[in-house]
């Protein structure tokens, strides 16, 4: 906050006229970014979260001397909603991107030597950008390469409006397609199952179109990765709300509403426990089942639908050793139950020896699997991954289990999803899970975020911040 000593933040609140007011529900991405976006037009506004911190499902806790993220998170270059985002907190020089896309992929089926092969970018334009790194992929044989190929020129030429996309599932597309059991183990759902939270044929061909032709199909540099250097909760929560408070917004934690209703007087009424909030707008930016629950009568036509939208689980795994025994920042893995692996050793602020995160999408099968014995699965399995854990005392070993970490991308969920507007004037929805056309990302979690804003600052008849909306330009 500007003391009168020193200018102005860069991001400082437009004047907020009277009677131009909105309550945000939801501390997570979307309703941040929907709190900044409403403020920066010069909206009064409130946002309220039930947990003691802000940043949803994506933050960090502590364990000792350690901090922790709940799981690891990435986005790509092409998730320009998340860009802004870490630009409008000033957090973008914390998250950096990879100058080039290049992920290790470990198959431990395969002898000593033979075992690493790597998915790389070029720079040339799409589709060559990638052909040097699919002719060379070790993991497929020569007619797999071609004929994943020949399934990526197909993907590339479906059109993501087709609703008949939702209807199919992703798995049974690429077996129509000539794609292997071994190909949608080592390609496709190495990528899918990481940005889905699911299996090829448990997934929505119409989200799994969006992911492939946006990520590896749309610009040579759209896959290339990035990741928090410092724990989830610097971003997600400190920086963020700073620039709150520099934007002007009141930020409660702890604050977990009870009820909305709209007043005769056109207004919206808010309750949390020991308070009302009179405001003119709403933006509801809370999981869909809490969405349900708190949305008055005829907001939605078929309200019940949000309640058929299923969710998938996301188990990390965290693993201290007394050693460095990985050189690599991340790798993904083939022939082991292990997916990725990522060294957050400088992020937690460990000293010394080395803490790796093991992130395990669609952890249906184990969510609820004991410690012990996801010990006696996993511990084994990083042996056989990295050869420097095999001497190596094995300090802590915990597991954080997400059990609704995202929307399940089911075939059919696309009809579920509902954009930001409602039939109740002043309330709109935001969330991963609302209609962004992205899968269940922190992307997609800003751009609904922006959505509802922009409905809602459309309604309130404030201007719409060209700032906000540079990453649409950009895409």
């Amino acid at each position: 906050m500007s003391d009168g000593s020193r200018p102005a933040p860069a991001h400082a609140a437009t004047p907020q006229p009277a009677g131009r007011s909105a309550v945000v529900v939801g501390g997570g991405l979307a309703g941040i970014t929907a709190a900044l976006a409403l403020a920066d037009a010069g909206v009064r506004v409130t946002l309220l979260e039930g947990r003691p911190r802000l940043g949803g499902l994506a933050f960090s806790f502590r364990r000792g001397e350690l901090t922790v993220d709940n799981g690891q998170h990435v986005y790509l270059r092409c998730c320009t909603a998340y860009r802004w985002f870490l630009d409008r907190i000033e957090g973008a020089a914390l998250a950096p991107l990879q100058d080039r896309l290049d992920v290790p992929v470990v198959d431990v089926a395969k002898p000593a030597g033979r075992r690493l092969g790597r998915l790389r970018r070029d720079p040339l334009p799409v589709p060559l950008h990638l052909g040097r790194s699919l002719a060379a992929y070790p993991h497929l044989s020569l007619a797999e390469r071609a004929a994943v190929g020949r399934a990526a020129l197909a993907l590339k030429g479906l059109d993501l409006a087709d609703p008949a996309l939702d209807t199919q599932d992703f798995g049974s597309w690429l077996a129509a397609h000539g794609q292997s059991a071994r190909a949608i183990e080592a390609l496709w759902d190495l990528v899918g199952v990481a940005t889905l939270n699911a299996v090829a044929g448990d997934a929505s061909l119409g989200l799994a179109a969006m992911v492939f032709k946006t990520g590896l199909l749309s610009d040579p540099g759209a896959a290339d990765i990035g990741w928090a250097r410092v724990p989830l909760g610097e971003l997600h929560d400190r920086l963020a709300r700073r620039a709150l408070d520099s934007a002007g917004v009141r930020t409660e934690v702890r604050a977990r509403v009870t009820s909305l209703s709209l007043d005769a007087n056109g207004s919206w009424s808010v309750q949390v426990p020991g308070e009302t909030l009179e405001t003119d707008a709403v933006v509801l930016a809370v999981p869909q089942r809490e969405a349900h629950e708190l949305l008055p009568s005829g907001a939605l036509d078929a309200p019940r639908r949000l309640l058929e939208i299923g969710t998938a689980p996301i188990l990390n795994v965290h693993v201290v050793y007394d050693r460095r025994v990985l050189a690599k920042p991340f790798f993904a893995a083939l022939g082991t139950p292990v997916q990725w692996v990522f060294d957050r050793t400088d992020a937690s602020g460990l000293r010394t020896g080395q803490y790796l995160a093991l992130s395990q999408s669609a952890a249906q099968d184990e969510i609820d699997t004991p410690v012990a014995e996801l010990r006696e699965r996993y511990l084994p399995e990083l042996a056989r991954l990295i050869p420097g854990t095999r001497t190596a005392v094995v300090e802590d070993f915990f597991v954080t289990r997400e059990r609704a970490a995202t929307f399940a991308p089911a075939p059919g969920v696309g009809r579920l999803r509902p954009g930001a507007r409602t039939k109740a004037p002043g309330l709109y929805l935001a969330g991963a899970w609302t209609a962004t056309g992205w899968p269940a990302t922190m992307e997609g979690a800003v751009r609904s975020g922006v959505s509802a804003a922009d409905a809602a600052l459309g309604a309130l008849g404030r201007p719409r911040p060209r700032r906000l909306f540079a990453f649409e330009e950009a895409a």
